[in-house]
Protein backbone atom coordinates (compact mmCIF):
# COMPACT_ATOMS: atom_id res chain seq x y z
CA UNK A 1 0.00 0.00 0.00
CA UNK A 2 0.54 3.94 0.02
CA UNK A 3 2.81 5.10 2.96
CA UNK A 4 1.35 8.50 4.67
CA UNK A 5 4.05 10.26 5.50
CA UNK A 6 3.72 11.81 9.12
CA UNK A 7 1.23 8.37 10.32
CA UNK A 8 3.78 5.98 11.42
CA UNK A 9 1.86 6.35 14.92
CA UNK A 10 0.44 3.21 16.30
CA UNK A 11 -3.22 3.30 14.71
CA UNK A 12 -6.06 3.06 17.14
CA UNK A 13 -7.32 -0.25 17.93
CA UNK A 14 -10.10 -0.18 15.91
CA UNK A 15 -8.14 0.86 13.22
CA UNK A 16 -6.33 -2.29 13.28
CA UNK A 17 -8.87 -4.34 13.58
CA UNK A 18 -10.66 -2.90 10.93
CA UNK A 19 -7.85 -4.19 8.70
CA UNK A 20 -7.56 -7.32 10.15
CA UNK A 21 -11.13 -7.94 9.60
CA UNK A 22 -11.18 -7.09 5.92
CA UNK A 23 -7.65 -9.06 5.30
CA UNK A 24 -9.38 -11.96 7.04
CA UNK A 25 -12.65 -11.51 4.87
CA UNK A 26 -10.19 -11.19 1.84
CA UNK A 27 -8.58 -14.96 2.86
CA UNK A 28 -11.36 -16.58 4.06
CA UNK A 29 -14.54 -15.52 1.65
CA UNK A 30 -13.56 -17.42 -1.49
CA UNK A 31 -16.63 -16.94 -4.13
CA UNK A 32 -16.54 -20.62 -4.14
CA UNK A 33 -17.94 -21.11 -0.92
CA UNK A 34 -20.91 -18.92 -0.97
CA UNK A 35 -22.54 -21.69 -3.04
CA UNK A 36 -21.23 -24.08 -0.63
CA UNK A 37 -23.71 -25.24 1.80
CA UNK A 38 -22.84 -26.88 5.10
CA UNK A 39 -25.60 -29.47 4.73
CA UNK A 40 -23.53 -32.80 4.02
CA UNK A 41 -21.48 -31.95 7.22
CA UNK A 42 -24.86 -31.58 9.24
CA UNK A 43 -25.73 -34.86 7.78
CA UNK A 44 -23.08 -36.50 8.49
CA UNK A 45 -22.18 -39.27 11.40
CA UNK A 46 -19.03 -38.98 12.11
CA UNK A 47 -17.34 -40.73 15.53
CA UNK A 48 -15.91 -39.48 18.90
CA UNK A 49 -12.60 -41.18 20.00
CA UNK A 50 -14.72 -43.71 22.06
CA UNK A 51 -15.74 -44.93 18.58
CA UNK A 52 -19.48 -44.52 19.02
CA UNK A 53 -21.12 -42.76 16.35
CA UNK A 54 -21.57 -39.00 16.76
CA UNK A 55 -24.22 -36.95 14.20
CA UNK A 56 -23.24 -33.68 13.35
CA UNK A 57 -26.73 -32.45 13.24
CA UNK A 58 -25.93 -32.26 17.17
CA UNK A 59 -24.13 -29.25 17.04
CA UNK A 60 -26.73 -27.18 14.43
CA UNK A 61 -27.35 -23.61 15.91
CA UNK A 62 -24.12 -23.18 17.57
CA UNK A 63 -21.18 -20.95 16.00
CA UNK A 64 -18.91 -23.20 15.10
CA UNK A 65 -15.19 -23.81 13.76
CA UNK A 66 -14.68 -26.98 12.12
CA UNK A 67 -11.07 -28.25 11.16
CA UNK A 68 -10.18 -30.81 9.36
CA UNK A 69 -7.13 -32.54 9.91
CA UNK A 70 -4.91 -35.74 9.72
CA UNK A 71 -1.94 -36.98 11.68
CA UNK A 72 0.58 -36.82 9.36
CA UNK A 73 -0.31 -33.15 8.17
CA UNK A 74 2.60 -30.93 9.50
CA UNK A 75 0.85 -27.98 9.42
CA UNK A 76 -1.88 -29.37 10.98
CA UNK A 77 0.13 -30.03 14.19
CA UNK A 78 1.21 -26.53 14.23
CA UNK A 79 -2.45 -25.03 13.95
CA UNK A 80 -3.98 -27.51 16.86
CA UNK A 81 -2.29 -25.10 19.69
CA UNK A 82 -3.49 -21.90 18.07
CA UNK A 83 -7.07 -24.20 18.02
CA UNK A 84 -6.97 -25.35 21.71
CA UNK A 85 -6.19 -21.50 22.76
CA UNK A 86 -8.83 -20.18 21.00
CA UNK A 87 -11.23 -22.71 22.63
CA UNK A 88 -9.65 -22.25 26.32
CA UNK A 89 -10.65 -18.45 25.39
CA UNK A 90 -13.88 -18.93 23.82
CA UNK A 91 -15.77 -21.61 24.74
CA UNK A 92 -17.45 -20.29 27.74
CA UNK A 93 -19.09 -17.61 25.53
CA UNK A 94 -20.45 -20.75 23.26
CA UNK A 95 -18.03 -21.38 20.30
CA UNK A 96 -17.38 -24.49 19.31
CA UNK A 97 -14.32 -26.01 17.81
CA UNK A 98 -14.17 -29.09 16.45
CA UNK A 99 -11.83 -31.11 14.90
CA UNK A 100 -12.39 -33.75 11.98
CA UNK A 101 -9.41 -36.54 11.90
CA UNK A 102 -9.42 -37.84 8.59
CA UNK A 103 -8.13 -41.22 9.82
CA UNK A 104 -9.87 -44.60 11.02
CA UNK A 105 -7.62 -45.86 13.84
CA UNK A 106 -9.58 -44.47 16.64
CA UNK A 107 -6.68 -45.52 19.46
CA UNK A 108 -3.97 -43.86 17.80
CA UNK A 109 -5.84 -40.73 16.90
CA UNK A 110 -7.08 -40.15 20.78
CA UNK A 111 -3.26 -40.87 21.55
CA UNK A 112 -2.64 -38.03 19.26
CA UNK A 113 -4.97 -35.95 20.39
CA UNK A 114 -4.01 -36.51 24.20
CA UNK A 115 -0.36 -35.92 23.21
CA UNK A 116 -1.32 -32.45 21.42
CA UNK A 117 -3.07 -31.52 24.31
CA UNK A 118 -6.70 -30.91 21.85
CA UNK A 119 -8.91 -29.64 24.51
CA UNK A 120 -11.75 -28.96 21.70
CA UNK A 121 -14.29 -31.43 20.45
CA UNK A 122 -12.66 -34.17 18.69
CA UNK A 123 -13.92 -36.68 15.94
CA UNK A 124 -13.31 -39.04 12.94
CA UNK A 125 -14.10 -39.28 9.45
CA UNK A 126 -13.13 -42.83 9.20
CA UNK A 127 -13.71 -43.36 5.76
CA UNK A 128 -15.90 -41.20 4.37
CA UNK A 129 -13.34 -38.10 5.37
CA UNK A 130 -12.48 -37.62 1.87
CA UNK A 131 -15.93 -37.46 -0.22
CA UNK A 132 -17.62 -35.08 2.85
CA UNK A 133 -14.90 -32.47 2.58
CA UNK A 134 -15.48 -32.29 -1.22
CA UNK A 135 -18.61 -32.10 -0.67
CA UNK A 136 -18.30 -29.01 1.49
CA UNK A 137 -16.03 -26.95 -0.84
CA UNK A 138 -12.39 -28.73 -0.50
CA UNK A 139 -12.57 -30.73 -4.27
CA UNK A 140 -8.83 -31.90 -3.59
CA UNK A 141 -9.33 -32.63 -0.17
CA UNK A 142 -6.50 -30.94 1.42
CA UNK A 143 -5.63 -30.69 5.24
CA UNK A 144 -5.82 -28.61 7.17
CA UNK A 145 -8.82 -26.91 6.14
CA UNK A 146 -11.55 -24.71 8.09
CA UNK A 147 -15.11 -23.75 7.67
CA UNK A 148 -16.38 -21.15 9.68
CA UNK A 149 -20.04 -22.03 10.35
CA UNK A 150 -22.85 -19.32 11.95
CA UNK A 151 -25.77 -20.41 14.27
CA UNK A 152 -27.91 -20.48 11.27
CA UNK A 153 -25.54 -23.73 9.94
CA UNK A 154 -24.11 -21.42 6.95
CA UNK A 155 -20.84 -21.25 5.99
CA UNK A 156 -19.28 -17.72 6.81
CA UNK A 157 -15.52 -18.43 5.74
CA UNK A 158 -13.29 -21.12 5.17
CA UNK A 159 -9.40 -21.79 4.50
CA UNK A 160 -7.38 -24.21 2.88
CA UNK A 161 -3.97 -24.57 4.81
CA UNK A 162 -3.61 -23.39 8.00
CA UNK A 163 -5.07 -21.32 10.30
CA UNK A 164 -2.78 -18.29 12.22
CA UNK A 165 -3.81 -17.08 15.76
CA UNK A 166 -5.07 -13.87 14.37
CA UNK A 167 -7.53 -15.38 11.69
CA UNK A 168 -8.37 -18.01 14.21
CA UNK A 169 -9.10 -15.47 16.34
CA UNK A 170 -11.05 -13.01 14.11
CA UNK A 171 -13.41 -16.24 13.09
CA UNK A 172 -14.18 -16.57 16.53
CA UNK A 173 -15.03 -12.98 17.29
CA UNK A 174 -17.00 -12.81 13.73
CA UNK A 175 -19.03 -15.65 15.27
CA UNK A 176 -19.50 -14.69 18.54
CA UNK A 177 -20.47 -10.34 17.45
CA UNK A 178 -17.47 -9.66 19.25
CA UNK A 179 -15.63 -6.41 19.16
Amino acid sequence: GVQQRGADHADPPQAVAARLFALIGLLIAAPAFAQTSAAPLFAATLHDYDDKPFAFERLRGKPLIVNFWARWCGPCKKEIPELTAAHDKFAKRGLVIVGIALDDKVEATKDFAKAYEMRYTGLLAKEGGIALMQAIGNPKAVVPFTLVIDRHGNIVGSKLGAMNHAEIEAAARQLLGAK
